[in-house]
This record gives C-alpha cells, structure tokens and sequence, in this order.
C-alpha cells in the first residue's frame, strides 16, 4: 500500500483522535457511602471496592476497605511496583514490611514503598477493618 504525504495529512489528525478517545476519563469527584459500597467475599473476610482510576494528571490509584476475621491474613506476603498506604480502622494487625513486623491498632497507618515485600495478619480478637490506598500503577 502507498501513502502519499497527502494522504498521511489526514490520517494523522484522525490517528491522534482515535488516541485521546481511548484514554479514560479522571475520577470525578464523588461521595461513597459505606452502606452502597459492594460487599466481595473471600471465605470470612469481606472487602468493599471504593474507587479505581487516575487523577487528573492520569496517576492511577485504588481504594478498598478490607474487613479480616481473626487470624485471617488477605493472602500470602507479595510485592508489586505500586506503592501501598494501609489505613487502620478497626483491630489489630500486625504488618510486615521487609522482614520487619509491628502491631498497630486503629488510627495507625503504614506505606510501603514500591517492590518492597510486605503483608499483614488480624492479630486481635475481633475482626480488623482497614483501608488500602494504592498509589501508581504496576508497569516497571
């Protein structure tokens, strides 16, 4: 096939239009009422999606709260490239980031930075109640 730089005149305009139609729009600004957040369950531990986007600037980021029954851990210790912040609501978890682990209660927080390994268990008696704030996305 042969393009000539007429033809290509118009091609690119349409190519570059095609392109920004395709990007995602920005989290709007929005209300969450905990009692409309979808409930998701894994065995006795529940989670609740809150958002899942990007910024104006197209930062992507993601919120979900998690509820974990004692003893309970979400899975297995990981890491990833995003960046974590994990907000505590209610409970006691004990958090391991990089062989290092702390118990913390409500109104604690812990961020864990990118390719860090890290997880946390319900250490207490009742269940745990947490927020996880990711912050990025996860191509290196």
């Amino acid at each position: 096939m042969n393009c000539s730089r007429r033809d290509l005149r118009f091609l690119l305009p349409a190519l570059a239009a095609a392109g920004a139609a395709g990007e995602a729009a920005a989290l709007p600004s929005k209300t969450y009422r905990f009692e409309d957040l979808p409930v998701r369950a894994n065995g006795p531990n529940r989670s609740r999606p809150i958002l899942n986007g990007a910024t104006h600037t197209g930062y992507p980021i993601e919120l979900h709260m998690t509820e974990l029954a004692p003893g309970q851990a979400p899975h297995p210790p990981h890491h990833h490239v995003h960046e974590e912040m994990v907000l505590i609501h209610e409970g006691i978890l004990k958090v391991t980031i990089s062989g290092k682990s702390v118990q913390m209660g409500p109104g604690s927080v812990a961020y864990v930075a990118s390719n860090e390994e890290h997880g946390w268990r319900n250490v207490g008696g009742s269940r745990a109640r947490y927020f996880v704030f990711a912050l990025g996305g996860d191509k290196a």
